[in-house]
């Protein structure tokens, strides 16, 4: 069965990025994890812990990408970058805005609101689209380190090694900031953005402002102060989307709900619990210092992009032989997706994001632009992690 184990990995991976006949995003990670457990290649227990690890996290993902959307209800965002709109520095601003919003309210769900709101800007200040409708996805893998909630990677590591906010402040802002920074320069070199040559006349609207502000303050303070406290994520998020609902925000509609993303998280949850004990991870993370920090760096980046960021952080960090890897772990598994299409599921959001807006960001472009801006991240960030423990 070890074969059989290790191949629904790659298999279930790649269900992601091939679908015929438009199949839902969830459909080949659960159909694999279910032939794993129906041949006993997954075994039912494993399969149970793994789905327990995740609980937390897929909870909070599934009230992320609809809490995200309360303050673009609200028109709060729509506000913040009306601050900033028009002007010579409009793209540098949005990338800024763009790092800051995946921070605080998780990859995948910034990519979901990023997205159209950046096509709509772009279109009032005469801007090409690809440029600023791809940032988001550019913006979410070097982004997403510094809070626990940045990404589900992220999360997943806080509750197996009992990690606080101030932990990953400490350890992966600065690698965050350098990696936001190294991929600007190289996002403009791989897409030049021209000056807006028109801008909105309208001011920001400050009601949108006193209402939507508020939620966001909350959301920061719950974030870090909350998981000091022990307050799950999820909850404050959950607090959250309540407070927006009742301020003015639409109850979020079924569509909005990530059920698909959080069931294939889910079903490589069960795949990886197969297929772990069979990989000699242990081998390959042996060693200490700056080279096992490498070690779990490449382990992190090429497991991802060969497979997908979720079940290699769940095959990887049960296996680190030194705490100080944790950190090199992360910054491969949330920086490395950015070069490939299903290396994580933000990614795989962002090309539906863009077709939404008219923009069609094929898997072979994504990749163009990835490289190009990913791995310049990639070595600023990891290179901070390696050698400045």
């Amino acid at each position: 069965m070890t074969v059989v184990a290790i191949g629904l990995l790659p298999v279930a991976a790649a269900a992601l990025l091939v679908r015929p006949r438009g199949l839902a995003l969830w459909v080949g990670p659960v159909v694999c994890a279910a032939v794993g457990v129906v041949v006993t290649a997954v075994p039912t227990d494993a399969a149970g812990d793994a789905l327990t690890s995740l609980r937390n996290p897929v909870l909070f993902l599934a009230l992320a990408v609809p809490l995200a959307g309360a303050p673009d209800a609200l028109g709060v965002f729509e506000a913040l970058a009306a601050l900033v709109d028009g002007g010579r520095h409009l793209v540098w601003w949005l990338w800024v805005f763009g790092a800051a919003v995946t921070a605080v309210c998780n990859l995948d769900a910034a990519v979901v609101l990023l997205t159209p709101l950046y096509a709509r800007i772009a279109r009032r200040n005469a801007l090409p689209l690809e440029p600023l409708v791809v940032q988001p996805a550019m913006l979410a893998c070097p982004a997403s380190h510094p809070l626990p909630v940045s990404n589900l990677a992220v999360l997943i590591v806080a509750e197996r090694f009992d990690l606080g906010a101030g932990d990953f402040l400490v350890h992966l802002g600065p690698a965050t900031v350098l990696s936001v920074v190294v991929g600007w320069w190289a996002m403009r070199r791989a897409l030049p953005a021209p000056l807006p040559t028109a801008s909105l006349d309208a001011a920001p609207d400050r009601r949108a402002l006193v209402r939507g502000v508020p939620i966001i303050v909350f959301l920061l303070v719950g974030f870090t102060v909350g998981d000091s406290l022990g307050v799950p994520a999820w909850t404050v998020a959950g607090v959250a989307l309540v407070v927006a609902v009742a301020v003015g925000a639409p109850l979020p509609r079924w569509r909005r709900l990530p059920g698909g993303a959080a069931a294939a998280g889910l079903g490589l949850g069960g795949v990886v619990a197969g297929a772990a004990p069979h990989l000699a991870l242990d081998r390959l993370l042996d060693g200490g210092g700056a080279v096992g920090r490498l070690r779990a760096l490449l382990v992190g980046a090429v497991g991802s992009d060969l497979t997908n960021n979720l079940p290699t952080v769940l095959a990887v960090a049960p296996q680190l032989p030194h705490r100080d890897q944790v950190w090199p772990l992360l910054i491969g598994v949330n920086t490395g997706p950015a070069l490939v299409p299903a290396g994580a599921l933000c990614s795989l959001l962002c090309g539906e994001a863009a077709g939404a807006v008219g923009v069609q960001v094929s898997a072979r472009r994504f990749a163009w632009i990835g490289w190009r801006v990913g791995v310049p991240a990639l070595l600023a960030a990891g290179t901070w992690v390696v050698f400045v423990p």
